[in-house]
């Protein structure tokens, strides 16, 4: 199996390159005919291109945002067109989905802001491809080394970790090894369309950071008032304040068994024999 990947450098990106070692890297630069002779004798592209979210937007970086995602599957898409490629795996995420409101592949209902209108072009493009296409909409991922948990380890470490406001805001999230998991599944299958990739048992903000101070041996410290992520981040906050509650339920009615279903379980996997 020869994959091709764009957004290779990234935390999943470094996943997928482990996952499938006979692989060739897309960059965000190249244009179509580059690609195309790129994915010569590939079967499936893995496209995970796309500016980091959690970083101010200025008007300059959404637009670095969309360009990133939007026109980087435009020219890829164009390129599987030309080719042989027989299978296309594109990214999204749950932003897509309205707050604190209950959703699987089924919901139509969106949010209504610059992240759900990123994502659902993003979809829109990718959806172009006249071959085989999953998209995956990614909830947090989880893992050591990289992306949102590998930020908050050293704060809890030090027994400073504490949930975000009330804590009450839904997280939707994955462990990186069931995410690689959903990966094999797909290509095995060729399943096509919207995919949701999130563990069935998504939490609130402050079960998830009860169980990361619990791995640490720590009590759970005093919330972080919402102004101050606010503060940080201004308005990629939306990002870490959002409250989506995500089912994965194409995936269970398809047969797909996650390893880590429990954010617990997650927890142990990949932090307790960290020190």
């Amino acid at each position: 199996m020869k994959v091709a990947i764009t957004g290779a450098s990234g935390f999943v990106g470094s996943h997928v390159r482990r996952l499938f070692p006979d692989h060739v890297i897309i960059d965000r630069s190249d244009g179509v005919d580059a690609i195309v002779q790129k994915i010569k004798g590939v079967d499936t592209v893995i496209n995970l291109a796309g500016a980091p979210i959690i970083k101010r937007w200025t008007s300059a970086y959404r637009k670095e945002l969309w360009d990133s995602r939007i026109r980087t599957t435009e020219r890829l898409v164009q390129a599987i067109e030309k080719s042989r490629v027989g299978y296309f795996i594109s990214t999204s995420a749950v932003g897509i989905y309205p707050d604190d409101t209950v959703c699987d592949e089924l919901c139509s209902l969106k949010a209504d802001d610059f992240l759900a209108k990123l994502a659902t072009e993003w979809e829109v493009q990718a959806l172009k491809c006249s071959r085989p296409t999953a998209v995956l909409r990614f909830g947090m991922v989880l893992g050591r080394n990289g992306g949102a948990l590998a930020q908050m380890i050293p704060v809890f470490r030090l027994c400073l970790g504490g949930p975000i406001g009330r804590g009450q805001m839904i997280t939707s999230w994955i462990d990186i090894d069931d995410l690689m998991g959903i990966y094999q599944f797909l290509i095995q299958g060729k399943g096509s369309g919207i995919y949701n990739a999130v563990s069935p048992n998504p939490v609130t903000n402050y079960q998830f950071s009860r169980e990361l101070s619990r791995i640490y041996g720590c009590p759970i410290m005093l919330p972080v008032p919402k102004l101050i992520i606010r503060l940080l981040y201004g308005e990629a906050a939306r990002v870490i304040l959002a409250s989506k509650h995500v089912l994965p339920a194409r995936l269970l009615s398809e047969g797909f068994s996650f390893r880590y279903p429990e954010i617990s379980g997650s927890f142990r996997h990949l932090l307790q024999n960290v020190s």
